[in-house]
Order: structure tokens, then sequence, then C-alpha cells
């Protein structure tokens, strides 16, 4: 008997850490501070047309029929129903009293409704959440055969060019990201270079991010001309999407032997360039994003990328993330200073990388992140 006492308690003790694997303080926490805020915010979005008292009841129950009117219209129809009735059933509960079945001198046998209609709530809630949760399934299944397929659109490694080595990273908020990048040697042996970044992240960014990949080695078949190529592009982007389809991007066209580099920056983030010596140099003049409308104006710009040089791209997952308060963004100072340091492109996009995430720690990412580091070694041969 003792045994099997022991042995039971060892079996709850190991289901109760495999229950709590993975759970830490800080994520409780970020539960009822952020997360409730966020999840708030998005339920409430289409309802909160109205003035909101300032304190007291009235705001408490204000906010209370926000709530009811976000969660109930997210729901289908008939889970809005099953809602309904789940939530009355637990009033039914609360305000139900005993009711006295028999009555003599000394017995008295009464039956009490409230565990019924607390059963019939949880158990509607239960199943209401069982529902949810299968569709999240599902629809996480396809994210992840989504993701699967972008990784395939991504370079995983660059391709070889002589007298130059890169580093790169791509990070996503969540599992299909808007941000692209890629880098395609010409028959010409000229290489063409692109990073982007759609609005916005999740799926719909993942799709206008498939449409760019596609676009790009379609134009570069027919003229790899920065403003052809970005031109092409725009006119994609306007015609399948709409004003909420957009993309910034930095497209660059260089000549491995001479180091001379024709670009458009379009909206985009600008790259850094550091010479040698020490001195950095942006890259761009401003322009509006691809896909608001057609066309759009372009200005081209020339630069020779020396031996020693280093050329930094990126997107704005990496200025705008903010830190664990929430207050504060990573900003172009601080990509500036470590960009300032030189090295190797390995250990400026290690360095980069070391300083992001000091600065928003275990906070998860609001938004896609791309980083690319090439540079120049030895004159080309």
């Amino acid at each position: 008997m003792r045994r099997r006492t022991t042995t039971r308690f060892q079996g709850l003790q190991g289901f109760f850490r495999e229950y709590t694997q993975g759970l830490e303080s800080r994520d409780l926490k970020r539960l009822f501070d952020r997360d409730a805020a966020h999840a708030y915010a998005v339920l409430t979005r289409e309802h909160s047309q109205d003035l909101e008292p300032k304190k007291g009841l009235k705001r408490f129950f204000f906010r209370a029929k926000l709530a009811f009117l976000g969660l109930s219209y997210k729901l289908s129809p008939a889970r809005r129903a099953l809602f309904a009735f789940s939530l009355l059933a637990f009033v039914l509960g609360l305000l139900s009293e005993p009711k006295v079945l028999y009555r003599a001198s000394q017995v008295r046998i009464t039956l009490q409704f409230s565990p019924f209609w607390f059963a019939v709530s949880l158990g509607g809630m239960v199943f209401l959440l069982a529902l949810e949760l299968v569709d999240r399934v599902r629809v996480r299944d396809e994210l992840e055969v989504a993701r699967e397929l972008q990784a395939e659109l991504l370079p995983r490694e660059l391709p070889a060019v002589p007298g130059y080595v890169y580093a790169h990273s791509y990070r996503t908020a969540n599992e299909v990201g808007g941000d692209f990048y890629d880098l395609t040697r010409l028959p010409d042996g000229r290489v063409a270079l692109m990073v982007a970044d759609a609005s916005g992240h999740g799926m719909a960014a993942g799709l206008v991010m498939a449409i760019a990949n596609a676009t790009l080695h379609t134009a570069l078949d027919l003229d790899p001309d920065p403003e052809r190529v970005l031109a092409m592009l725009n006119r994609t982007l306007c015609r399948t999407g709409n004003r909420r389809t957009f993309m910034s991007a930095f497209y660059a066209l260089l000549d491995p032997v001479s180091g001379e580099m024709e670009y458009v920056c379009a909206g985009h983030p600008f790259p850094l360039l550091r010479r040698q010596g020490g001195r950095t140099e942006e890259l761009g003049c401003g322009g509006y994003p691809l896909g608001l409308r057609d066309p759009v104006a372009m200005t081209r710009g020339t630069i020779t990328v020396a031996p020693g040089d280093l050329l930094l791209l990126y997107t704005d997952g990496l200025p705008e993330a903010l830190d664990a308060q929430g207050a504060a963004a990573f900003g172009y100072e601080r990509i500036h200073a470590a960009f300032q340091l030189g090295g190797a492109p390995q250990q400026v996009h290690d360095n980069l990388l070391h300083s992001f995430d000091a600065h928003v720690g275990d906070e998860p990412l609001l938004d896609d992140l791309t980083l690319v580091v090439i540079g120049r070694t030895d004159p080309h041969p």
C-alpha cells in the first residue's frame, strides 16, 4: 500500500513537471500585464466608438460591455450562441436558491440548483475553448507550411563572389514574415542585391514578400537596371494589392570587379557604407515605398565599394524594436555606434545582434528583422 502511494505521488510529480514545463514567472507577469491589455485592445477596437467614462462603476461596466461584444462578435453565430448560453447559465447559478423538496419534524431535504448551472456554464465554456483551440491548431499547421515555403524563397547561403564576404540573418515576428532579401549573380558577372520590407507582418506580409520574390527574378531576366526592376515591382504591387499593400525596398547592382554600385532606395531605411578609414556614409535620399502609386519617382545613386569597405543593409525591425518596458526604441544611434567599430562582416553582424538582444531582452519581436553585412576584402583578381 505504501509503495503504491509513493508511486502515485511520483506520477503526480512527473505530470506536474511536464504540465508546467517552460513556465516562468515573467511569462505569468506578461500574461496579466501586456498580453491582457493587448487582448482587450484587439477585441474592442471595432466597438469602442463611444466615449469611455472616466472612472467608477460606469467605466467598469462600459469596459465589460465592450469585452463581451468583442468576444462575441469574433465567434461564429453558433459559437456566439453557446457563449451567451454559458454566461446565462453562470448567472442562473449565482441567482439560484436552495429549493425545499421535503420537510418533516426532524428531516429536511433541499436541492441546490447552483452546482448544476455552474456545471453547465463550465462545460459550455470548455467545449467552446476546445473548438477554438482546434481551429487555432489547424491555422498553426497551415502557417507552418507557409513558413517552410517562405524559407525556400530566402537564400540559405549567399552565392560566393570573389573578393567579398557576407554575414546575414533573418527573424520573423510571426510564423510568416514580410521581410525579403536576395543576392543574385547575373550572367554578365554583376551582382543584384535587394533588401525589402512588406507592410505589416504575418500572412498578408508574407504573400507580398512572395510576390516580390517572383517579380524580382522575372525583372532580372528582362533588365537588371535598378530603376526598371523597382518600376516593375511597383506596377505589380499596385495591380495586385490595395493601399495597405506596399513595400519599402533597397535595390543595388554591383560590379564586383570595379566595386561600382548603382542603387535605388524606395522608402527603405538607408543602408550604411563604412569606409576603410572609418567614415560612414548613408546610401539613399528618401522616396515613396513601392505599391502606393504608379508611376513612382525614383532617384538613382552611384558609389564605389573599395577594398576594406563594409556595407550594412537592414529593415526597420532593427531600429524600431522596443525594450522590455516598451519605452525606448533600439534607434539608429546604436546601429551607427555598433557599425562604426568595424571588423569582419561576421563580427559586425554578431555585435549588432548582441546589442539588439540586450536591448529587447526576452520580449518577443513586434516586427520582422533582416540584417545583411557585406565586406570587400582584397582587390578583385
